[in-house]
């Protein structure tokens, strides 16, 4: 008896066509495989744009134009759509199935996340590094010890900022983790894809 890799990969590699015996445990055990790597990869990707979503509303600066913190706010907002790109088109069938633009959107989107992460925090250190000229990190944290009854109060702003930056810091392992467990579901879905076609021209077995 038959049955097709559409139905047991219908998670992992809906693209799938191919029959194969339900005896065939190698295959089994690969598209179990896929089917966990691809949940890894779309827990990551959640994970991602969470943490972008977090990241982004305590940076908004709303009297400062200071270009350190401007750039962890593009940084997340470039996260944010990449991420949801990649989620739409792995949880909505009608995209997934089509192979190139859910493969292309299951590496971009970590690509994405991992070098806006990076270059936002590189420019955020290397302007917040400046001893002549003030940016919203260093002149919030130099008056938070300043008790304050009202807006602003310098020490809050000074914790969102640096909360902003950790969770960028935080974004990099996270996005690089997502790219590289779309590698691994990438080789997973040509392997089972090749075993699979090779199965359906070999004899069913008994």
């Amino acid at each position: 008896m038959e049955k097709t890799a559409t139905h047991s990969a219908h998670s992992a590699a809906p693209s799938f066509s191919a029959h194969y015996s339900e005896d065939d445990h190698h295959l089994q055990s690969k598209m179990n495989s896929l089917r966990t790597v691809d949940t890894l990869r779309v827990g990551a990707t959640g994970l991602a744009l969470l943490m972008s979503l977090t990241l982004l509303p305590p940076l908004w600066p709303e009297h400062f134009n200071i270009r350190p913190t401007v750039s962890l706010v593009i940084g997340s907002v470039f996260i944010i759509v990449s991420c949801v790109a990649s989620l739409c088109c792995s949880k909505i069938s009608s995209l997934r199935n089509k192979t190139t633009l859910h493969t292309g959107a299951s590496f971009a989107a970590p690509l994405v996340g991992l070098v806006a992460s990076l270059i936002s925090v590189i420019f955020f250190y290397a302007a917040n590094a400046s001893d002549t000229v003030d940016t919203f990190t260093s002149w919030t944290c130099r008056w938070r010890d300043i008790p304050m009854g009202q807006q602003p109060h310098w020490g809050t702003l000074c914790q969102q900022s640096y909360a902003g930056l950790y969770l960028a810091i935080l974004l990099i392992p996270v996005t690089a983790a997502g790219l590289g467990l779309a590698g691994w579901q990438g080789r997973l879905e040509r392997y089972v894809e090749g075993y699979a076609g090779a199965s359906k021209k070999s004899p069913a077995l008994s």
